[in-house]
């Protein structure tokens, strides 16, 4: 990092422009609250801090005391209309007190949105953060330039519905496509440098495999660094760092297809999928393609291999996991579903099985009718078929010994 720091400096461009604009910066990268009552809690206070580290700024001769006013209003306890419109207002402030339009950094902007959708209350937040967004970037003529990063591509997404002026950068567009992590030149200079040059093939098999556009060997700067820092022990220093709750549930509760390709995705195969980058949360749900959609955009799945395919030339990606460091982290992650009560209960039924301990099978058979089969569950389509009368056999089944 500091080696593309000092590059960075050593451009004029970039020497005169470095300080001359106001800039906003915000992370959501730490609302990790199921609620949206708690979610709102959270953004209002980040904006709250927003407008005290400009604080200073309004106690000058530029403003009167209307303006004072308002900028002390916006508080953690403000209400969601001063919310909606405050990072508006502070860009118009900035504006006028520094003479230039206002740069506004966003950086996981769909994090909340993840922790709502897994706790099943992502349409109660859709108007919240539609309102925000509009404001904030559509309205807002005091912007000189803003970023928004996430995980989940942004153009189709109901909460950016009214903004039609983004440009949307995903891993396989080709703008800034060699600026995302580091070149494997960068990284095997970096280890050579801390004389861990024996590891070059090893760090290659678990951090490299990251594609944006045409350049495919890209490396995680978090994980390089970590494995450095560590010197030359290999972890899953990127996986532990991130988010993967929305991931796990998605694959937990998907279909049988979402099993088997992950399986086989573990056994070190590849698959073709046919693709939308523009799948939102509304269509995660169910969606199988949505979710590799995600698991690209997320850096979990790397492209092997583009093609167009029939006469609307359509997408057709050919798939794989990134290294073994993504490898390591689903590998647990599958085990973690099988570990505590539910994996001890499944062993006994096992061990019970291969002993012809039928007292024992019994029992656990009845205990998973027990936690399953409910009355409530009849009716003229209790699942995708319509076979309301497989329960009355799940009950009769409850009587015999097996």
């Amino acid at each position: 990092m500091l080696l593309i720091k000092l590059i960075t400096w050593n451009e004029e461009m970039y020497r005169q422009l470095q300080g001359t604009y106001p800039v906003i910066f915000m992370s959501f990268a730490s609302v990790k609250t199921g609620k949206i009552q708690g979610v709102k809690t959270a953004v209002k206070k980040m904006i709250a801090n927003v407008y005290k580290s400009y604080k200073e700024m309004i106690w000058s001769e530029r403003f009167d005391e209307e303006d004072r006013a308002y900028f002390l209003s916006v508080n953690k306890d403000m209400d969601d209309d001063t919310a909606y419109t405050a990072i508006n207002s502070l860009c118009f402030y900035l504006e006028r007190y520094y003479g230039k339009k206002a740069i506004i950094l966003l950086d996981e902007y769909d994090t909340p949105m993840q922790e709502l959708w897994i706790a099943g209350n992502w349409n109660e937040a859709v108007d919240f953060f539609r309102n925000f967004f509009n404001a904030t970037f559509k309205t807002n003529d005091h912007i000189y330039r803003a970023i928004i990063t996430g995980i989940t591509r942004i153009s189709k997404e109901s909460i950016f519905s009214d903004l039609n002026n983004l440009e949307v950068v995903t891993t396989t567009s080709e703008e800034y496509a060699s600026y995302f992590g580091f070149t494997q030149e960068e990284v095997f200079y970096a280890l050579d440098e801390a004389g861990l040059g024996k590891e070059k093939q090893g760090v290659k098999e678990w951090y490299d495999g990251f594609t944006f556009g045409r350049y495919t060997d890209i490396y995680n700067p978090w994980s390089i660094a970590s494995f450095i820092k560590k010197k030359g022990k290999y972890d899953t220093y990127w996986s532990n760092t991130s988010g993967n709750g929305l991931v796990n549930s998605l694959i937990q509760k998907g279909n049988s297809g979402i099993k088997q390709t992950m399986e086989e995705l573990l056994k070190g195969k590849s698959f073709t999928a046919e693709m939308d980058e523009q799948i939102v949360f509304s269509q995660l749900d169910g969606n199988a393609n949505a979710v590799w959609s995600l698991l690209l955009a997320t850096g979990y799945l790397k492209v092997e291999k583009l093609e167009f395919a029939g006469r609307l030339m359509k997408k057709v990606y050919t798939l794989r996991l990134t290294n073994m460091e993504v490898e390591s982290m689903f590998s647990d992650m599958v085990k973690g579903w099988f570990g505590g009560e539910a994996e001890t209960a499944y062993n006994d039924f096992i061990k019970a099985l291969l002993l012809n301990d039928k007292k024992a099978m019994n029992r656990y058979m009845n205990r998973v009718a027990l936690a399953t089969f409910s009355s409530f569950d009849t009716g003229n389509k209790p699942s995708e078929y319509a076979e309301p009368e497989r329960f009355y056999h799940g009950f009769a089944f409850r009587g015999k010994s097996v």
